[in-house]
């Protein structure tokens, strides 16, 4: 019990940077006492027992409320749990509350929630990141040991990237996502914020494997070990990770790119140059199609956003206008404009056009061929190299309200992270820089579909060997 009342008591200290929307105290306190009793009496234990984890306000949990930081769901209490809650439960996890973020994972900065601004803990004038800025900061500030947030187009890894934490995105499909409110279904992935990668390795083992409950759910089981290591400690897996040579591509034109800050340029070079000395390949491949990832991923995206924020008309589900209306169009049009905020309403917008006739093939269709055009190019590239490296970010966390009117602006910055979620393969984000006005900023790692073992252990090596603070 006395971890959890640390953990509630820095729940408490740092509420005005607004990471969390619930705190389950009492019930929280009640399981401690439950697990404490069974350590007690040598009953054996799960292997997330005792684990303090918070999850995005997105992912269901019965009896709890999920209202995805939205108006339109306040209020609403989800029937079922997530299979990836549940599994965390049945290891003796202890969720400690649901964290704030952008309304339906529709952001990059956490500024756009029914519940306010989620402040960056190093620098509380400065964005945390999106769309999971609470689930970020709850583990940056020490309010829990684990969370989970979802992932369409970066929102793990660009937090964590503004936070200086680990964020991993697994391959499409790794992690069910029965119980994970839809924006995109094609896209979205639940994700894993940690100190370390350790953690989101053993998580992930955890939360990975089949579900009857979704269908695109990847059939195999997952292990972070190779078959031959099941039975390593912790510290042999990490040091045959750092024995392994790489071979590891570079996107010239990603590190050449107008919008990248220099100092990020600059770091992801002196590593690039110190592998290479290591004795790893790494090599640079032509790819032509890095202008064409953002506007693809936001046309692919909002179409399915707009069909999957239909079924929230203030009927089915959702606030119920109470205004005095006329006809049943009407009702829908006052009900959905009175609960969803305005970004989501740009996005169900923009989505509606792009599936609207005369449109379709014009915009939905190409963006679906660049997408096809991108996961063949990505497939080429894994035929030579283990792994991709790309910034995570163009620039370190900014300040709150510096892109607000900007909305075009806030879709560029995405171009680093939507390029895994187009091609569905793992990614992930580990802080291995600090910039000269202080924050930090990470690398990214791409791996093959399927090759979360490759990720993590090299990951590892780049962690252990440069980190630079």
């Amino acid at each position: 019990m006395a971890t959890v009342t640390h953990f509630l008591e820095k729940i408490d200290s740092k509420k005005h940077l607004n990471a969390f929307i619930a705190v389950f105290a009492s019930e929280a306190l009640e399981k401690a006492k439950v697990l404490d009793d069974e350590r007690n009496s040598a009953k054996k234990t799960g292997r997330l027992h005792g684990v303090v984890i918070a999850i995005k306000d997105v992912l269901c949990y019965k009896e709890h409320p999920v209202t995805a930081a939205s108006k339109i769901l306040k209020g609403f209490v989800s029937v079922y749990t997530a299979t990836a809650v549940q599994r965390l439960l049945e290891e003796g996890a202890i969720i400690i509350g649901t964290c704030n973020c952008d309304e339906f994972a529709m952001g990059s900065t956490n500024e756009n929630s029914a519940y306010g601004n989620v402040l960056n803990a190093l620098d509380e004038t400065k964005v945390p990141g999106g769309s999971s800025g609470g689930s970020a900061v709850a583990v940056q500030a020490g309010m829990c040991m684990i969370s989970l947030g979802s992932d369409t187009g970066g929102s793990v890894r660009q937090p964590a990237n503004f936070c200086g934490i680990v964020g991993l995105k697994p391959t499409y499909g790794r992690i069910s996502r029965y119980g994970l409110i839809a924006y995109a279904s094609s896209f979205d992935q639940i994700g894993i914020f940690a100190s370390n990668i350790e953690d989101a390795a053993i998580t992930l083992n955890i939360l990975a494997g089949p579900d009857e409950y979704d269908s695109t759910a990847i059939e195999q089981p997952f292990s972070p070990w190779e078959k031959e290591e099941e039975n390593f400690t912790l510290q042999e897996w990490e040091v045959a990770a750092t024995k392994k040579k790489y071979r590891i591509a570079y996107f010239k034109d990603a590190l050449q790119h107008p919008s990248l800050d220099k100092e990020i340029r600059n770091g992801i070079f002196s590593t690039i140059e110190k592998l290479k000395a290591d004795g790893h390949v790494v090599e640079s491949v032509d790819f032509d199609l890095l202008d064409y990832v953002v506007p693809a991923y936001y046309v692919l995206t909002t179409a399915e956003a707009s069909s999957n924020l239909n079924r929230f008309d203030g009927v089915r589900f959702g606030h119920r206008t109470t205004a005095p209306v006329d006809d049943l169009t009407e009702f829908y049009k006052r009900s959905r404009s009175e609960g969803f905020g305005k970004e989501v309403q740009r996005r169900i917008l923009l989505g509606t056009f792009v599936l609207s006739a005369g449109y379709y093939d014009a915009y939905f269709t190409k963006a679906q061929q660049v997408r096809r055009m991108l996961v063949n190019s990505t497939n080429d590239i894994f035929r030579d190299f283990d792994a991709i490296i790309l910034p995570t970010s163009p620039t370190t966390a900014f300040n709150i309200g510096e892109n607000a009117n900007d909305p075009i602006a806030m879709y560029v910055a995405d171009i680093y992270t939507v390029f895994a979620n187009l091609t569905g393969v793992p990614a992930i984000s580990i802080p291995l820089y600090r910039h000269s006005n202080g924050l930090p900023f990470g690398l990214q790692v791409i791996t093959n579909k399927m090759d979360e073992v490759t990720l993590l252990q090299l990951s590892t090596m780049l962690m252990q060997r440069y980190k630079s603070f």
